[in-house]
């Protein structure tokens, strides 16, 4: 059974920080990305990182602020998100793919086949 769990989440105020965690029990992934969900709104990708960390992608409303990294020894994805706005606030979820070939370009939620159950990011004006 693959799982992926999340931790990290949290509320803080705008311009804080808070460093996600994808803690996977298997690392063989091709591909591996965070994804967030607000209320209403469709899911969308936030980062993405191709096993072995040479291939990144940022959405544009994140890039600059949040960095995608990875510890092999840890089986573990993590998520640093800094100067955090109001609109960040959503459920973030860590997703994977053995095959999915990702790209500097984004992916769609549909690419993935496993996923994290979430974890919730409030930020405060």
């Amino acid at each position: 059974q693959v799982q992926l769990v999340e931790s990290g989440g949290g509320s803080v105020q705008a311009g804080g920080s808070l460093k996600l965690s994808c803690e996977a029990s298997r690392y063989s992934y091709r591909c591996m990305g965070w994804f967030r969900q607000a209320p209403g709104k469709e899911r969308e990708e936030v980062a993405h990182m191709k096993f072995g960390g040479k291939v990144t992608y940022y959405a544009d409303s994140v890039k600059g602020r949040f960095a995608i990294t990875e510890d092999n020894a840890k089986n573990t994805l993590y998520l640093q998100m800094n100067s955090l706005k109001p609109e960040d606030s959503a459920m973030y979820y860590c997703a994977a793919d053995f095959y999915l070939d990702c790209s500097s370009s984004s992916s769609s939620a549909a690419d993935y086949e496993y996923w994290g159950q979430g974890t919730q990011v409030t930020v405060s004006s």
